[in-house]
């Protein structure tokens, strides 16, 4: 039993180097391979021996570059511009050409206004003074027929008056007469008038 063991214990030992041996020479191959790996690479573009090529097809990648935007993109990027520029200015125009017409057509409209101010206090005057006149006229008509009324109330008050006195001195007369004849006296008709006379005209004054 201790011998199996004994050589158990050999054989791994054995074999433990043999796998030592194997990996340290494979790290030194590692290492070769990264040693020349090393030395092999680095980036293309700083290789100074490519220089002369790289600058040959960075001057034709320029050179294309320039043409496509000169004969294609730059005159559709100036026909845009030109486009966007006339339009531009064609709405400026068209506002201007607009503000232009509001203008006169405020002016149209303050013109209308003053002219229709005007006519309408020409209108006004005008019916004003047609009033007038005939109120005018009204007023003269009826102080004619005020007058011509009173004229003729007068005249008829005149009349009245004379008649009143008329009828007066007729009842006074007869009452006198009556009254001397009650008292037992003689009627004497120009007594009694020249009575009746003198006393009216004493009343009427």
């Amino acid at each position: 039993m201790i011998s199996l063991l004994q050589e158990a214990a050999t054989t791994a030992v054995e074999h433990g180097a043999e796998g030592a041996e194997y990996g340290a020479e494979a790290a030194s191959h590692g290492a070769d391979a990264a040693a020349h790996g090393a030395e092999a690479g680095g980036m293309p573009q700083l290789n100074f021996d490519t220089f002369p090529n790289q600058i040959f097809w960075l001057l034709v990648t320029l050179g294309v570059l320039y043409w496509v935007l000169s004969r294609i993109a730059l005159p559709r990027i100036a026909a845009v511009l030109s486009d966007r520029q006339g339009a531009i200015t064609g709405d400026l125009m068209a506002a201007e050409e607009f503000k232009q017409r509001a203008k006169e057509a405020e002016a149209a409209y303050d013109k209308a206004l003053a002219d229709a101010r005007s006519e309408a206090q020409k209108i006004v005057a005008a019916n004003k003074a047609e009033i007038q006149k005939e109120l005018d006229a009204a007023i003269a008509h009826a102080d004619a027929e005020i007058a011509a009324r009173a004229a003729e109330s007068e005249k008829r008050i005149a009349e009245i008056r004379d008649s009143a006195q008329t009828d007066a001195e007729t009842v006074a007369r007869d009452v006198t007469a009556e009254l001397v004849r009650a008292f037992g006296g003689n009627t004497d008709n120009a007594d009694i008038d020249a009575a009746v006379d003198r006393r009216m005209k004493g009343v009427m004054q």
